[in-house]
């Protein structure tokens, strides 16, 4: 199968990061395109007790410039692959991440999603949940989900 559209939801991750580079190489080989996506998440960085001000000024404007910069990095490690890639930043409020990732595929017409994974197992994923897991389950279009290899990530061979 050729994929054309490429949709990679990255997060800065070194995960994520080799899930760019693998799209990179899926996309050049099919003459595809990618886009690259990041749902900014606030809800996951506020306390609570930040005034409505200081959330709108401060947090926000922050996490805004954090994704942006996170998203171009990206895009030129894709553009130094020759494939053309566009990003997209979508600001979350209420919504499952894995939920807003599976409605902009939808959207723009993605023929594949290309997720970094951590590939945790047993209680570590049942605490941790899995937007990666939520996203395989609920797309309407293949999931590729891309581990860093063993000697990257700290583990031992054979662990």
């Amino acid at each position: 199968m050729s994929y054309q559209h490429i949709l990679v939801a990255v997060d800065g991750s070194p995960t994520s990061n080799h899930a760019v580079t693998e799209a990179a190489g899926l996309a050049k080989a099919s003459g595809g395109r990618i886009r690259l996506l990041n749902v900014m998440d606030p809800v996951a960085h506020i306390s609570g007790f930040e005034r409505p001000e200081v959330y709108s000024q401060q947090v926000l404007p922050r996490l805004r410039s954090a994704g942006e910069v996170l998203l171009q990095q990206a895009r030129q490690r894709v553009e130094q692959q020759g494939v053309p890639v566009d990003t997209v930043l979508i600001e979350n409020m209420d919504a499952r991440i894995a939920q807003l990732v599976v409605e902009h595929a939808q959207a723009w017409g993605a023929d594949l999603i290309v997720l970094g994974t951590h590939g945790r197992r047993g209680l570590a994923r049942v605490l941790m949940g899995s937007d990666a897991e939520q996203i395989a389950r609920t797309a309407p279009v293949p999931v590729l989900l891309v581990r860093l290899p063993a000697a990257a990530d700290g583990r031992a061979a054979g662990a």
